[in-house]
């Protein structure tokens, strides 16, 4: 049986549209990784109420979420205003999510996302949710690098919607994991967040050398895989 040409196009379309879906949601979220924060997370909070706990992961995770879709929606102007190509931008994004990547490999943070002292000098801030949770701990570079990518590989408003859906999801997932952060770390231990870590880490070092890949055979120095 013949199936229409419409229907098979139809077919392709939904399917690259789940592919692109899917590729955003995993890159924004192992990159936020909100598990890898949980440590510092408690430390920011030690002694706090589980209603202070919960205000500052909501302050966290809305400021990812404002910070991240407004590098999205803005994400294109920012290549035309700074004469910056795609390739270019891939390039850098897959050195820095290398970076992070092979710091998570070893179970710890990367000095892009929190620096030293940054725990200890939060713990008496009242706006510790916003910086430094939200921001770099969150939204920091390779995220932002990895938001920026995708925005620029966007071709129709749908894909625009799959990036801003994943922003909202993970940030959604952001809120859950912080807010009962206690309950996660008892549930899994530090041994679970270790391992989950580096299972992170694992997947965005192949998704660095991925945006790399790309970003060479956009130039043209390489074939492009099929």
């Amino acid at each position: 049986m013949l199936v229409p040409h419409s229907m098979s196009l139809s077919g392709l379309e939904n399917s690259v549209y789940v592919r692109f879906s899917v590729l955003a949601l995993s890159s924004i979220f192992f990159l936020v990784d909100p598990f890898a924060a949980l440590p510092t997370f408690l430390a920011v909070t030690a002694g706090s109420d589980e209603h202070r706990r919960r205000r500052i992961a909501w302050k966290a995770s809305l400021t990812a979420l404002i910070f991240l879709s407004t590098f999205a929606l803005a994400g294109q102007y920012i290549f035309k205003m700074f004469g910056i190509t795609l390739p270019a931008f891939e390039i850098a994004g897959g050195v820095i999510l290398l970076l992070i990547g092979l710091d998570m490999l070893e179970a710890k943070r990367s000095a892009t996302q929190e620096a030293t002292g940054d725990a200890e000098a939060a713990a008496s801030k009242e706006d510790a949710g916003i910086v430094p949770l939200g921001i770099p701990m969150l939204a920091g570079p390779g995220a932002i690098a990895s938001v920026m990518v995708l925005v620029g590989q966007v071709q129709n408003r749908w894909q625009m919607v799959a990036i801003l859906g994943s922003i909202l999801i993970t940030a959604a997932i952001c809120y859950l994991v912080l807010g009962h952060s206690e309950r996660v770390a008892r549930a899994l231990g530090d041994t679970g967040i270790r391992i989950l870590v580096r299972i992170m880490g694992l997947l965005l070092v192949a998704l660095a050398v991925q945006y790399f890949v790309n970003g060479m055979a956009d130039l043209g120095v390489i074939t492009k895989p099929s």
